[in-house]
């Protein structure tokens, strides 16, 4: 009897409940913005300099809707997604989980990595991440259609976190040499992440392109 009480208090102990993993993931976030050097500024800070960020200072607002820090590097050309219309966006990433400060996925940048679902070895910059997108309102809703994400997580949903952006940058194609497709650099909690990072209580770090499919 005393063997099993024992046994049941130790289990108690290491027993890990919800609100403790997010009290980690929080800590993460705090430590990972001191180790970056971030300068986290209100929504009004960000309204008043017309929704942008000063990466100079390496400026993240944190919008308090989603929770997802986010630091615009580029806004974009084109303009604005349409109210009511579909979309296909093409985006480059890097996805990194910040707890363990590893890099789960990325397609931003050429090399050889061996793809264990097909059994060789693959090209991730070949496989650039296209989503069907449509707004309504304030609303914005979008599914994977292939790429990296869509084959490593095995789903074709889209981050919450991933949308966020798309209330403040523009969606085009480059038609001169000046124009500069949208970037920015997001931290996403657990809960706008992906179903990985919603389960496991983590939080990620991504740095994102998006481009207007032809």
């Amino acid at each position: 009897m005393l063997l099993m009480c024992l046994m049941t208090l130790l289990s108690c102990n290491n027993y890990e409940t919800y609100a403790d993993k997010k009290e980690q993931e929080q800590d993460a976030i705090s430590d990972f913005i001191a180790k970056e050097g971030i300068r986290v500024i209100s929504e009004e800070e960000f309204a008043a300099q017309g929704e942008n960020t000063d990466t100079t200072l390496n400026e993240y607002v944190r919008l308090s809707r989603s929770g997802v820090y986010m630091q615009i590097r580029r806004k974009g050309c084109g303009s604005k997604l349409e109210n009511k219309k579909r979309v296909n966006i093409l985006c480059r990433f890097m996805e990194k989980n910040i707890k363990t400060d590893a890099i789960l996925i990325r397609n931003d940048m050429e090399g050889s990595v061996y793809n264990s679902s097909v059994g060789q070895n693959i090209d991730p910059s070949q496989y650039v991440d296209k989503m069907s997108v449509y707004r309504n309102g304030t609303t914005i809703t979008a599914s994977f259609v292939s790429g990296m994400m869509y084959t490593f997580h095995s789903s074709s949903s889209v981050p919450s976190g991933w949308l966020v952006p798309l209330n403040y940058i523009n969606i085009g194609r480059p038609e001169k040499e000046t124009d500069e497709i949208a970037k920015v650099r997001l931290i996403v909690p657990h809960s706008q992440g992906t179903a990985e990072a919603t389960s496991s209580v983590y939080p990620c770090f991504y740095e994102i392109t998006y481009v207007r499919e032809k």
